[in-house]
């Protein structure tokens, strides 16, 4: 299934980041896509910020360290970044389905580096770059990740 969403600029990304938080539940997995620059830090730092853990100078992307765990809040966030790896044995060497089916919740930037080891069930954010601040949000996924997708789309028209 999938779902659109329109926004503009960082606040709204981050309001979508809220709203998201509020939905997520042990075990969630959200991949996030798009261009540099795009909003998927922005949005994963909403996430977690909602979630109780991390502040506005703690919460960045894990580029050269892949996965950053934050505890504290209502849900553990394991916020990692596909970026950087060259292979899917890099996920079986992460322990990446541990994390997957842990206590907490997944934030996964550059997820579509490796779209056939992405679970069933986890929600996928594709960011596309509009004019200025404006950006297009497909949300698409199955079972649990199209829920969220219904529910964030959802929340947006009222």
């Amino acid at each position: 299934m999938r779902q659109l969403l329109e926004i503009d600029g960082e606040e709204q990304t981050r309001e979508i980041g809220r709203r998201l938080a509020s939905l997520l539940r042990p075990g969630d997995v959200v991949g996030l896509c798009g261009d540099l620059g795009a909003g998927k830090t922005c949005l994963a730092a909403a996430v977690s910020l909602a979630l109780g853990v991390g502040d506005d100078a703690g919460v960045s992307s894990p580029t050269f360290t892949i996965v950053n765990e934050y505890r504290g809040g209502r849900l553990p966030v394991y916020h990692m970044d596909f970026y950087r790896l060259n292979a899917a044995d890099d996920l079986y060497e992460l322990g990446i389905w541990e994390y997957y089916e842990g206590d907490g919740v997944c934030l996964v930037e550059w997820c579509d580096r490796f779209l056939d080891h992405w679970p069933r069930g986890a929600l996928t954010v594709s960011f596309e770059l509009g004019h200025g601040e404006r950006r297009r949000l497909t949300l698409s996924g199955s079972g649990r990740g199209a829920a969220l997708a219904e529910a964030l789309v959802g929340a947006d028209d009222r």
